[in-house]
């Protein structure tokens, strides 16, 4: 369990809440040229994670992807292929705003960026930055993205269902 300023995340933690709803998330998988992975940092609770959020009524899930990216990075991305749809109801979030458990239904996306200076909204984001995967051990990742993150960077060949 991990929380900040009232969002809590459990990952099979066997005193977590149960899920009062299902969440459709998507995220983006962005590497460069040089083989580095795009992060935000959250503003709410500090950690890094993938670039992305919750698909809105009328929205396709690519569509929800460019729009995330593009807000949370000033960046714009193609979508390439899934890397992964990750459902696990022992991974649920309590938000902080409303108090709703959420199991995320989450899926996650290989992406290119266009050319361009990432910078954090400031509203869902503090920082954004390019990682070298072997720095990615060392930063503050929740379990499920850490997941996410490993099953893209090490068999991008494969679509994960989890």
């Amino acid at each position: 369990m991990t929380h900040s300023n009232g969002r809590v995340e459990y990952y099979r933690d066997p005193g977590a809440p149960r899920p009062t709803v299902v969440v459709p998330l998507v995220y983006a998988v962005v590497r460069d040229s040089a083989g580095r992975v795009l992060l935000v940092r959250r503003l709410d609770t500090g950690d890094w994670e993938l670039p992305g959020g919750r698909v809105e009524p009328g929205e396709s899930a690519t569509d929800a992807l460019v729009r995330e990216v593009a807000e949370e990075t000033g960046l714009l991305v193609d979508v390439q292929r899934v890397a992964g749809v990750y459902s696990d109801p022992g991974h649920v979030v309590r938000t902080g705003r409303d108090g709703e458990i959420r199991q995320p239904f989450a899926v996650c996306f290989h992406a290119t960026a266009h050319p361009g200076t990432p910078r954090p909204d400031l509203v869902e984001t503090c920082e954004v930055n390019w990682w070298p995967v072997d720095d990615l051990d060392h930063l503050s990742v929740q379990p499920a993205v850490r997941r996410r993150l490993r099953d893209a960077l090490f068999t991008p060949e494969r679509v994960h269902v989890r």
